[in-house]
């Protein structure tokens, strides 16, 4: 009996366990390497040098086995290295809300809603908090509203008359503005911006009696 078709079933059995193994062994270390991925996508030398690494590193599976071994999995392997180094796109730049805030120099970051400008559509905003403004920035941190700290006279949180809908009342010198909040938790996100620019309010000096401020 030939054992010739037993031998070549057993090597093509062979070659698919091993490229099961490393599809699995692949995407296993891609999933363990997309956070690190992601904080070295934010500096753009960091990314740029990654993709020179990864194409590298993919040229060299390609060429070398050719040389060395005949081991078509790598050459496969080197191939997708080297075009993912290429069509990966260049790291974007990157804000973050922790990095606006230090540009501002804010204290304190709070959900402010929805804000209407004026002549625009409504916006989501959150509003950055500092010791002398008030910023109310976009998603896109553009600034839709700016309030000078020390002029805010009153941060009232007010229930509208749908259901869920709280809007947040802010009046300074001659202006007033208005932050609508939506959903299950509108009343807490307009609580805790209320609590937030009423801390942020200077109180008015007791006012003493002439009497007492004589004697004093």
């Amino acid at each position: 009996m030939s054992t010739a078709p037993a031998t070549a079933a057993s090597q093509h059995e062979g070659t698919g366990a091993r490229l099961r193994n490393l599809v699995i062994g692949a995407m296993f270390a891609i999933v363990l390497l997309i956070p690190k991925l992601l904080r070295i996508r934010r500096n753009a030398q960091s990314w740029m040098a990654f993709r020179v690494f990864l194409g590298f590193a993919g040229a060299a599976l390609v060429i070398l086995p050719l040389s060395l071994w005949n081991s078509w999995l790598a050459a496969i392997a080197g191939l997708g290295m080297f075009l993912a180094a290429i069509l990966l796109p260049p790291a974007p730049p990157h804000t973050t809300t922790d990095d606006k805030a230090r540009e501002l120099g804010a204290l304190v970051i709070v959900n402010g809603g929805s804000y209407q400008p004026d002549n625009t559509a409504p916006a989501p905003v959150q509003l950055f908090v500092g010791a002398e403004r008030i910023w109310a920035l976009d998603s896109h941190f553009q600034s839709l509203l700016e309030v000078p700290a020390d002029e805010i006279t009153s941060a009232n949180a007010v229930q509208a008359q749908a259901k869920n809908h709280w809007t947040l009342q802010v009046r300074w010198s001659d202006h007033i503005a208005e932050f609508s909040y939506r959903g299950i938790f509108a009343e807490h996100l307009a609580r805790v911006a209320e609590s937030t620019l009423g801390s942020m309010m200077h109180s008015p000096l007791p006012i003493l009696p002439r009497s007492r401020a004589a004697s004093a």
